[in-house]
């Protein structure tokens, strides 16, 4: 029960981060704003893990992978937060849904994992769901919503590498250099579109940083307790805060075609994660 009500919180605060995001987009560049959001996780991170968990910074036992595990997390908060600068949070989350089954489709390569008939055919599925979203042919397709399916696409990758570090470094280590990672590299682009921000927006920035650490955080402490394969369906609980919170603030609600895709993504994507924990493989 823990792990469930630690996970479900997480899920719960994260979506915080991206409504402050998408408030201050209309003043600051997306980028920055990705930058604000990295910096600002390091900032609070490592003075906890210094006093708290001090036995953790160690130096890790697989760098390039912790590197490259940063950069497609970095890649993924990028496209979301242009996404959601034009489009709806609902909307961009909704097409992000496809990052398990793009984990999925590239368990084979990277993991050795054999997927079975019935796993591809929720693949295909759950891309339906992303096409339903969009519908191509129907409603302008925008950038904003390739860069959607973009932050889907690394998240995928993401929790790829994330598979193959979770028995080497441990994972207060490896939300650190994350955020160290993605700080750094966002440092070196910043400057060419850096605003000058004022307090209020300094304020945000850092409260968004808050909120990426505490959701991270009770991740961990839920993993602590369940393995990841029984806690993936609860990802899409998400969705629930990001819906209230983008009709709070922007008047959103998400289109009736956008629930039919979203239920079609879930269940695909639900259905998978019962096939891994099941271990069951139908070729």
């Amino acid at each position: 029960m823990k792990a469930i009500s630690y996970n479900l919180l997480a899920w719960a605060i994260l979506p915080f981060m991206d409504t402050i995001a998408k408030y201050l987009s209309s003043e600051l560049s997306f980028f920055q704003i990705t930058w604000a959001r990295y910096f600002f996780t390091v900032f609070f991170t490592l003075p906890f893990m210094f006093f708290f968990f001090r036995k953790n910074l160690t130096m890790s036992t697989q760098p390039k992978l912790q590197f490259f595990r940063g950069l497609t997390l970095f890649c993924a908060n990028v496209l979301f937060f242009y996404s959601i600068s034009i489009i709806s949070m609902a909307k961009a989350l909704t097409l992000a849904f496809v990052a398990p089954l793009i984990t999925t489709t590239l368990s084979p390569i990277f993991l050795g994992e054999k997927v079975g008939f019935r796993r591809w055919s929720a693949v295909i599925i759950g891309f339906i769901g992303s096409l339903i979203v969009i519908r191509p042919g129907f409603i302008e397709f925008n950038l904003a919503s390739l860069a959607a399916l973009g932050t889907g696409f690394f998240y995928g990758i993401y929790l790829v590498i994330t598979r193959k570090l979770h028995t080497s470094d441990s994972p207060l280590l490896t939300l650190l250099l994350t955020g160290v990672v993605g700080a750094i590299i966002g440092s070196f682009i910043v400057p060419v579109v850096w605003v000058n921000p004022t307090f209020n927006q300094w304020s945000l920035l850092a409260l968004m940083g808050i909120f990426a650490c505490l959701g991270h955080l009770f991740l961990i402490l839920s993993l602590k307790y369940a393995d990841a394969s029984k806690l993936a369906p609860f990802g899409y609980f998400e969705i629930v805060t990001n819906v209230i919170l983008g009709y709070y603030f922007f008047s959103d609600f998400p289109h009736y075609w956008t629930w039919v895709g979203l239920a079609i993504i879930i269940c695909s994507g639900v259905y998978i994660s019962f096939r891994e924990r099941s271990g069951i493989i139908v070729k």
